[in-house]
């Protein structure tokens, strides 16, 4: 009976195959890059609103929210709106914002990351209103704004600020159909030198600030090599990503240096130990290091600032949100999905990494394809996500059940792992992390 109805989904949504291709086509054909997604905002608005979606809007900081259902179990869909630029637009063999349809597949910047989920999830919340939403589950759609610019912004917004409180979440980022369950955490660190300028002619009489950094970049390759590696989170790493000085002129010597780090962390790094462990470089006593923080404006006009500190998280494969996604694409695609993670950041750093929210990812396409000249989708596979992100609600809905008759099982926000809740020194947030 169980299969019965993953065929029966994946059936009903091969009937709404070209609708899906067409509106991934219309929205990736539509720029969007951070702050800057307006357009394709209310593009996915009207497509909400045609599908029959209800309390379709717009958050305070841009975001487009619709919801299914009426229950107080509340399942949040997310997927982010906006995507990074082209760069050099003769590095790509086809226009980026064709929304190229060919050989089953679909082209352009955001076919992979992520506006499959936007889509699928729209569809998919379709045909999960067709079949009718279980008893006491609600599903909340988020098509999210700033999140390559901010990773987390948009969740943290709507659910602190905007009370949308979410029990579980289910993140679009690519996952090629499997379901994922944390990744890494990130910084960005900024590293200052300074110096004494003087004329070029007479460099001798200054102070170089370049140099002073040049032992400093070395200092930093080396500890890259040391730093621990997680068994399935993978190993935490450190790189320049960024340097630039100050200078009167290219006739001087400048008396500035600065080099921002991409800094991932692994499990059982802190923010705080990150940060110290540049303060303790061999030559750190010659430098400045502190967290960057971001700011930006939302398309709203509203003002945004986070410092740039991405909590890692994990959540166990044992939770009932893990299993219960996994079992809905199993019922589709016939076969259990690989349990796996990002080696990339995601929303999940708010919604688990901070607050402790359980999330997974589930989506088509793959991760390496993100961001690159590259970015693809099979069509098939967009037929199979929008399947299972509408058999998802009535998976949990029945491993809520099963909870709700046990009473001596812990609540879903901390089954299977160990929650605790501290205050990071480094970032003034107050966030959760999962061990």
């Amino acid at each position: 009976m169980t299969r019965t109805l993953g065929t029966e989904a994946l059936a009903a949504a091969r009937r709404y195959e070209s609708e899906i291709v067409r509106f991934l086509r219309e929205i990736i054909a539509i720029p969007a890059e951070s702050g800057r997604e307006q357009a394709r905002c209310e593009r996915v608005k009207a497509e909400y609103e045609k599908l029959g979606l209800g309390g379709v809007r717009f958050d305070g900081i841009g975001s487009v929210v619709a919801t299914v259902g009426d229950g107080p179990f509340v399942i949040m869909m997310d997927g982010h709106i906006d995507c990074v630029g082209v760069g050099d637009p003769k590095s790509w063999s086809y226009d980026p914002f064709k929304g190229k349809f060919e050989g089953g597949r679909v082209y352009g910047r955001g076919a992979v990351d992520e506006l499959p989920a936007i889509a699928c999830m729209a569809y998919g919340a379709r045909l999960l209103a067709e079949r009718g939403v279980p008893p006491g589950v609600r599903v909340v759609l988020v098509a999210s704004v700033l999140e390559e610019d901010c990773d987390g912004y948009p969740l943290m917004h709507l659910i602190r600020d905007e009370g949308v409180r979410p029990d579980v979440v289910v993140l679009g980022e690519p996952t090629d159909l499997d379901v994922y369950r944390g990744h890494r955490g990130r910084m960005g660190i900024e590293v200052v030198t300074r110096g004494v300028s003087a004329h070029g002619a007479h460099c001798e009489r200054g102070v170089n600030a370049v140099y002073k950094m040049a032992p400093i970049i070395a200092d930093i390759e080396a500890l890259n090599a040391t730093l621990p590696v997680d068994d399935f989170l993978g190993k935490g790493t450190i790189t320049v990503s960024y340097v630039d000085c100050k200078t009167p002129s290219f006739n001087a010597v400048p008396d500035e240096c600065r080099i921002v780090l991409d800094r991932r962390l692994t499990a059982g790094e802190t923010p705080e130990q990150a940060l110290a462990q540049i303060r303790a470089l061999p030559h750190a006593d010659a430098a400045e290091a502190r967290v960057l923080s971001w700011d930006g404006t939302t398309w709203t006009g509203v003002s945004a600032h986070q410092e740039q500190v991405f909590p890692t998280w994990v959540i166990p494969e044992a939770h009932p949100l893990v299993q219960g996604v996994a079992d809905a694409a199993a019922l589709v695609m016939g076969r259990q999905p690989s349990i796996s993670r990002w080696v990339f950041s995601t929303n999940g750093v708010a919604t688990m990494g901070r607050l402790g929210i359980p999330t997974v990812g589930f989506a088509p396409g793959r991760e390496e394809l993100a961001h690159t000249t590259n970015e693809w989708v099979a069509v098939e596979d967009l037929v199979k996500a929008t399947a299972v992100y509408s058999l998802i609600p009535h998976e949990l809905a029945k491993k809520l059940t099963a909870d709700s008759s046990q009473p001596h099982q812990t609540p879903w926000r901390s089954r299977g792992a160990e929650v605790r809740r501290r205050t990071c020194d480094v970032t003034r947030w107050t966030f959760v992390v999962s061990c």
